[in-house]
């Protein structure tokens, strides 16, 4: 008689590792080379970055050779990057992040879609995964309805040059502008007839502060769609982009959510106010990610990795947006 081979439950497939990368934005003080040597010391997967006058400036002469000289220091440090487009003067200097897609001005508009060609052009050179993107706020004395047409126009014309490319460009839904949430996205996508190319760049700690649904849900909900996603510590109803702990939000279960739809582009610390402590930051930040995501847990499981206590239910009153 012959014996049947003992049999083990096959176990699932295990979610890869999340890529975490760190934003130039909060390390406005190190110069670019410098900044790409420190995340590759720290361990990081890649870098957000964000086109402006100190790094990778988009409208200084030669953008094509510092381009190509950034491709080859990325290769060299083994990172993958993120083109950001939220630098706050890049355009103009007294008027944080203006021109937008929605400026009355149409020569304005044409301006950030010119910022927003240059950042695709930029991306193909270095072979990074996503382009992101805002919408800006609605200009006081515009209706609603028009402020989304134009939105639509310029995102449009900007996701030909995606395609052409093969770049997907990502719009952050970012609290207080037109498209300020995850319905705001829903709204633009099926509008443009959901092109592929167009997709979500879900900020961690905008969840938290007016989604109303907790983080990791918001990121089962956009998984479809994502492309970039960007993580830093929040409290409910306040725009203020904080340090892992300072906040509210509980990471475990929003790192185990990346993980379980499968999510494999960059997960980028977004803290724009710290360059004056970028390094201690960057390492820091990498620091409580990895232990976060090594304590992530699956439903049913209980962990005390994360920021601090939240209950499920606790939602604040929504407060006025600070800038980021």
């Amino acid at each position: 008689m012959t014996r049947n081979p003992r049999t083990h439950p096959q176990q699932p497939p295990q979610n890869p590792a999340l890529r975490y990368a760190y934003g130039t934005n909060g390390l406005a003080d190190l110069r670019l080379e410098d900044a790409l040597g420190l995340l590759a010391d720290l361990g990081y997967a890649g870098v957000g970055l964000t086109l402006d006058h100190m790094h990778l400036d988009p409208l200084a002469p030669g953008l094509a050779a510092r381009t190509a000289r950034v491709a080859r220091a990325l290769e060299r440090y083994g990172l993958t990057a993120t083109v950001e487009t939220g630098a706050r003067y890049v355009l103009d200097p007294r008027r944080k992040h203006h021109p937008t897609l929605l400026d009355p001005d149409a020569e304005a508009r044409a301006a950030r879609t010119e910022l927003l060609l240059k950042a695709v052009r930029v991306a193909a050179d270095l072979g990074a995964h996503a382009v992101h993107c805002f919408s800006g706020k609605l200009p006081e004395g515009t209706a609603q309805e028009e402020g989304w047409r134009r939105l639509a126009e310029g995102v449009g014309s900007v996701l030909d040059a995606a395609q052409a490319a093969g770049v997907p460009l990502a719009i952050e839904p970012e609290p207080g502008h037109l498209l300020g949430d995850l319905a705001g996205f829903d709204r633009l996508r099926t509008g443009l007839g959901s092109p592929a190319l167009l997709g979500l760049t879900l900020d961690v700690g905008h969840c938290q502060c007016l989604e109303a649904e907790p983080p990791d849900a918001c990121v089962r909900e956009a998984a479809p769609w994502l492309r970039h996603v960007q993580i830093e510590d929040m409290r409910r109803g306040v725009h203020e982009h904080l340090p892992f702990g300072e906040g509210e939000i509980d990471f475990p279960p929003v790192l185990a959510a990346l993980r379980e739809v499968g999510y494999d582009g960059l997960v980028t610390v977004e803290l724009p106010r710290d360059s004056h402590a970028g390094p201690e930051r960057a390492a820091s930040s990498l620091e409580f990610l990895t232990a976060a995501e090594s304590g992530a847990r699956t439903p049913g499981e209980t962990t005390a990795v994360g920021s601090a206590a939240r209950t499920a239910d606790a939602t604040p009153p929504r407060q006025e947006a600070a800038p980021c």
